[in-house]
């Protein structure tokens, strides 16, 4: 009986020592199956960016989006500017050189410029001038005090989420020229290096694209763009408001005299046909019809007998 007392104890030790095990080998289990799951989910990372440069980009810009407000940095200076202007000055070739100046000196350049001249000899210029954002207020309102402001006209527009999408997708294309580059040193099919180079050439053309995109949105953002118009005042209305004096009087008096004149002309020039038609009919009708009448020649001779008797 003591013998069967001493055993028993054992049983219950060894119960706890197999349980303990048993919870140790589950958690090891645990521990393995949470490494199986995330190597799994790295894999599908891995997969997911190997698959393709804009998917790629589009995960890391969700994965990156929650870590720092990058673009709300970008949101003052991503605004492209553009004016319009037509002012009236006495000279278009001093007010284009003062534009110029003002254009220069501001650090920009001159763009493009059309200059006519209308019937009146009066010249019309259009210059394109491009300064930059900075400078832009100062510049336009010098402009508007050349002279007299016809018509002006300014925009702005916000093209902050334009260069961030392009800035983004730039960063992802470049990821993925890096790793079809990456599996070209490793291939070593023909058919693998063909297919391979047709993809590398369009994922750097599409590259291309958008750094040239990239480049014009700076230039448009960095430099705004004020096109001017400048048309000279006509000098005949400020004429016409001066009084008449002498000399215009006898001007318009000699002027109403010649127009006198040139009527005159023009209706002796009318009636003279019609005179010389009558005078010769008066001539034809006392040389030949009126002597060859009957009682012409009889009234004649009574009347001078009558004259000699008396």
């Amino acid at each position: 009986m003591r013998a069967r007392r001493s055993v028993r104890p054992g049983r219950p030790l060894a119960g706890l020592l197999l349980a303990a095990a048993l919870a140790l080998t589950g958690c090891s289990a645990g521990g393995e199956d949470s490494a199986a799951g995330g190597s799994a989910a790295d894999a599908a990372k891995e997969a997911a960016s190997q698959a393709d440069g804009r998917g790629g980009g589009a995960y890391r810009g969700d994965a990156g989006g929650a870590k720092a407000p990058a673009p709300q940095k970008l949101t003052t200076g991503h605004i492209i500017r553009t004016a319009s202007l037509t002012v009236q000055v006495d000279s278009v070739p001093k007010a284009l050189d003062a534009a110029r100046a003002d254009a220069e000196g501001a650090g920009g350049y001159v763009g493009n410029e059309t200059t006519t001249r209308d019937e009146d000899g009066r010249e019309r210029t259009r210059v394109v001038l491009r300064v930059p954002v900075e400078r832009y207020d100062g510049v336009l309102a010098g402009l508007e005090g050349a002279g007299k402001l016809l018509e002006r006209s300014a925009k702005a527009e916000d093209v902050t989420d334009q260069v961030v999408d392009v800035e983004s997708r730039i960063k992802s294309q470049r990821a993925s020229v890096a790793r079809v580059r990456a599996l070209m040193e490793q291939a070593t099919k023909l058919s693998d290096v063909v297919t391979l180079e047709g993809e590398l050439s369009s994922r750097q053309a599409e590259l291309e694209a958008l750094l040239a995109r990239q480049a014009s949105l700076k230039d448009r953002t960095t430099l705004a763009t004020i096109t001017l118009s400048l048309t000279e005042t006509p000098v005949r209305e400020s004429e016409r408001e001066d009084d008449p004096g002498f000399l215009d009087a006898l001007a318009g008096g000699w002027h109403a005299f010649v127009t006198m004149l040139r009527w005159l002309a023009v209706a002796l020039g009318a009636v003279l046909p019609f005179a010389a038609v009558a005078a010769l009919l008066v001539l034809l009708w006392l040389r030949v019809v009126r002597p060859r009448r009957p009682g012409g020649s009889a009234g004649a001779g009574i009347s001078a007998g009558t004259d000699g008797q008396g």
